[in-house]
């Protein structure tokens, strides 16, 4: 019985594992606009803690060769939105390494590899996101 009980509880633990980043689905301007992603400057060892910090939002079809300058090799966590694609550069002009971020939230960008030594957090230098 003690089993069962703790299966009950392994979704709702989960869930609030991942409390602080919205939910894809949720990304929706002030006036119901569609964000594609939102972008953040903080993370946390703690996942309730992430998607803190400044917050740089992202509209359908946004396409920056260069992050704004308060944003640049300082984001730490992103939550993309449902039926969107964001695809990120290390280095201005979209140059160096390239990856693609489905819909979902990442509340660390230092669990995701960037070449052979790095990682994805305070590295992403340029953006473009797309929605269909």
């Amino acid at each position: 019985m003690k089993a069962a009980h703790s299966l009950l509880l392994l979704p709702l633990l989960f869930a609030l594992a991942w409390a602080q980043c919205p939910a894809p689905a949720e990304l929706k301007g002030v006036n119901g606009t569609k964000i594609c992603a939102q972008l953040y400057t903080d993370d946390s060892p703690y996942y309730d803690q992430c998607c803190a910090g400044r917050v740089l939002v992202v509209l359908p079809g946004e396409d920056q060769p260069y992050m704004p300058t308060a944003f640049n090799n300082k984001v730490s966590s992103l939550v993309v939105a449902t039926r969107c694609e964001l695809s990120v550069w290390s280095k201005k002009a979209k140059a160096g390494n390239t990856r693609k971020f489905k819909p979902g939230a990442f509340p660390r960008l230092q669990e995701y590899k960037r070449g052979l030594f790095g990682d994805w957090d305070d590295a992403i230098s340029a953006y473009y996101c797309k929605c269909t």
